[in-house]
This record gives structure tokens, sequence and C-alpha cells, in this order.
């Protein structure tokens, strides 16, 4: 279960059935959990807690210190939940002081070469798609996808059942349930098909579509358009979600693409 070629620090803490492949270097503050695997090649350093059923992929560094130049040494921290994959050569890296931590759910696919920066919070079932990039601070909330060599700006919130095409660059809040594409990045629509995949209702996807109509094809500002939704749209669970992310917003919300 354990190659011979293996550094693990003697203060590591793996638990039962977790295998590691050659010339993988484990530090002492890093916590594994039953039955996951880690690959050929791989780095996990720093205060990390890695939960059950993991896959990790060779060459994947986990753990590094921020690139945040705030960092001033001292323990950051980086918890990652159950049953995540992380493929070949992604990057995920600790928080950039003990006050917060970088968080990464459960059940997601991070493909090779992603990057997770310092303070990062990922939700459950996200994608991350081949060497997409999220600065720090970034939040990705439930079943998004993120499309490959997309980058997204600091601070910046990617909405549940989002999808973001391939090399967008994202510098608003993606508000949930839509498309995202673009340099900058525009909103296309809803995302129909993450909405079928996750059982959302017919009924409710139409009041979804009459938000976005709201909020992008009626030429009003922001603040209008919520309170029409509220004034023209049952509430719902998605629609009282939906104003809530758009109010919550710091960055702005991204513009519709028309």
């Amino acid at each position: 279960m354990i190659h011979k070629t293996t550094i693990i620090h003697p203060k590591a803490k793996l638990a039962k059935n977790v295998s590691v492949g050659p010339h993988t270097i484990i530090g002492e503050h890093v916590s594994i959990d039953e039955n996951t695997k880690i690959g050929a090649n791989c780095l996990i350093d720093g205060c990390t807690t890695i939960g059950k059923d993991c896959e990790i992929f060779t060459g994947a560094v986990i753990g590094s210190i921020t690139q945040d130049k705030k960092y001033k040494g001292g323990r950051a921290l980086l918890k990652i939940g159950d049953r995540n994959k992380i493929r070949e050569y992604a990057t995920i890296n600790l928080s950039t002081d003990s006050k917060d931590r970088t968080l990464i759910g459960n059940d997601n696919l991070i493909m090779a070469y992603a990057h997770i920066a310092h303070n990062c919070k990922v939700g459950n079932n996200v994608t991350l798609v081949n060497a997409s990039t999220l600065a720090g601070y970034v939040v990705v909330e439930d079943n998004a996808v993120v499309g490959g060599l997309a980058a997204i700006h600091q601070f910046v919130r990617i909405g549940r059942l989002v999808i973001v095409g391939g090399c967008s660059k994202v510098v608003q809040d993606i508000i949930p349930y839509s498309m995202a594409d673009g340099h900058p990045a525009k909103i296309y629509g809803i995302n129909s098909v993450g909405l079928d995949r996750a059982d959302i209702k017919p009924a409710i996807k139409l009041r979804i579509k009459k938000a976005f109509k709201i909020l992008f094809s009626m030429k009003l500002n922001t603040k209008s358009a919520v309170a029409k939704i509220k004034q023209e749209i049952p509430e719902c669970k998605e629609i009282f979600y939906l104003i809530k992310f758009i109010n919550s917003s710091k960055r702005g919300i991204a513009r519709a693409r028309y």
C-alpha cells in the first residue's frame, strides 16, 4: 500500500487502506482518511486534511504555501472532503493565514493542471476542467462546471449549477443556473442541461427563465430588476437563492451577452 520510495513524515496521519505511490512526499501536518489513493511523484504538505475515498493522481501538489504576497509565514490551512478526484499535476494552495482555510467539498473532479489558489471555497460535485484557474478567495458553488483554461478573478463567485465556457475570463459574479462565456465572460442564458440533470422541475425552470428575462432583457438596473422579480415571480427556493446571491454580490454580476 505504501511504496518503499515514498517519504512520509513520522507525524503525518494516514488512516487504514491509504495507498501511496512511488516518490511521493507527505509532510508533517498532513492527515489522510481511509481508502484514499495517492499516485506517484505527488507532494502533500502543510496543515492539510484529506477525506475518505479520494484519488490523487501523478504529480499533484497539494497544500503548498500560498502565492499571496501578504503571507508572512505561520500556520495556514487546507481541508479537502471525501470522494474527490484530483488529476495529474493539479495544484491546491493553503490559505494565507490561520483565520481562514482553503476548502474543497465532496465528489469534485479537479482535472489535470487545474489550480486552486489560497482561501478558495469549492462546493460539492464541481468540475474544474483541465488548466482552469481559480485566483484567491474565489467561491465555486455546488454542481458548477468551469471550462478548460478559464481564469476566475479573485473574490469572484461562480453560482450553483453554472457552466463557464473554456478560455473565459471571469471578472464578475456569475449568477446561479446560468451559462457564461467570453472575454470578459457574459451570460448566455439559463443552463438548461444542468437544471435537467439536477431534476429541477419544468415549472421552476420557467420561473428561472422569467427571472433572467427581467434581469437582462428589460433594461432595468439590478436593484429594480430584483424588486420586479420579487413582485412578479412566485417565490420558491431557487428564486429565493438567486435573489440572495445577487444581493450579496460585492464585485457585481456579469451582464448578458445581448
